[in-house]
């Protein structure tokens, strides 16, 4: 088994909770690349975060953390800026960010940044998330998905309140045309779908992508489970697990990580079947995960998914 690089930012979530009655926010690093690169280190997979940090003492928490859950920052550099704040408030379990910092500590990874090493060696490149609204990370991200020579995937991961206007939405669903183009495995949630292609059906943008090049699509629809879209075969439902969510935050990230890690394992699955098997896996990651409290931190092994869901 190789390994997967993974792409993206890395910031810290203050989270909406209560202290003594009164409004308070609790700290926890996050960021949904690195809830993804979390994740595959949690099951079983080798991992090198890829992104800017900043030089303060968040960023060293920040590293102090990747490392202490095996992720390796070969191909992280330090920006000299704080680290960038998301304050995320909820209705019900889902959460809503807003982004603090300019410019983001996370946005500063440049082309000429990239461990080209790091970034061939890789079996699995993740690409994604809201750094490719910054012109220099995108470029490291195209350089990145240029070189890869393994598996790509990619995940949008939008987040609206980034976007400023129309132009910005069009420029982003540029952007996704062009990763999907080249990737092995796209992943986004129904929110991202319908603000990339209002009014379409699941299974029309899941088949979209597809016609655009991408070789597999899954769609994550929250506790309806997912769209899947592979092999020639024509979009399917996978359902999800009955659980009982607290919080979101980190979902779908969850499934983009376990399907790295599967991928890490036994490379893509060649018939249909395949597929639908480890989507329902990656759904009971997810379920497990909404039934803890933030992001990074509730990632689960392959051992306590197992254990949750056993019969």
């Amino acid at each position: 088994m190789g390994y997967a690089v993974v792409l993206g930012e890395a910031l810290v979530d203050l989270l909406e909770t209560e202290y003594d009655g009164t409004p308070a926010y609790r700290q926890a690093i996050g960021g949904g690349p690195l809830n993804v690169a979390v994740g595959v280190a949690r099951l079983g997979g080798e991992v090198q975060f890829v992104g800017s940090l900043g030089d303060d003492v968040l960023a060293g928490r920040i590293r102090d953390f990747l490392t202490g859950v095996g992720v390796g920052l070969d191909g992280a550099v330090t920006a000299p800026v704080p680290t960038a704040l998301a304050v995320v408030s909820y209705a019900g379990a889902e959460p809503d960010f807003r982004f603090y910092g300019e410019p983001p500590s996370y946005g500063l990874l440049t082309a000429d940044d990239l461990d080209v090493g790091v970034i061939e060696g890789a079996d699995v490149l993740y690409c994604g998330s809201v750094v490719l609204l910054r012109p220099t990370v995108l470029a490291a991200a195209r350089r990145a998905w240029a070189l890869a020579a393994g598996l790509r995937v990619f995940d949008p991961n939008v987040r609206p309140r980034l976007l400023d206007g129309p132009t910005a939405l069009a420029g982003l669903r540029e952007v996704v045309a062009e990763f999907a183009a080249g990737a092995h495995v796209v992943k986004l949630s129904s929110a991202d779908a319908e603000l990339l292609y209002p009014g379409e059906p699941v299974e029309g943008v899941a088949a979209y992508l597809r016609e655009l090049g991408a070789a597999t699509v899954v769609v994550t629809l929250g506790a309806d489970g997912a769209v899947l879209a592979a092999a020639d075969a024509d979009p399917v439902r996978v359902p999800a697990p009955k659980v009982n969510p607290v919080d979101t935050t980190g979902a779908g990230d969850s499934v983009m990580a376990a399907l790295i890690a599967d991928l890490l394992v036994a490379g893509e699955p060649g018939e249909p079947a395949g597929w639908i098997e480890r989507v329902a896996f990656a759904l009971r990651v997810a379920g497990l995960v909404c039934e803890s409290p933030g992001g990074a931190t509730s990632m689960p092994t392959r051992a306590e998914v197992l254990a949750r869901f056993a019969g």
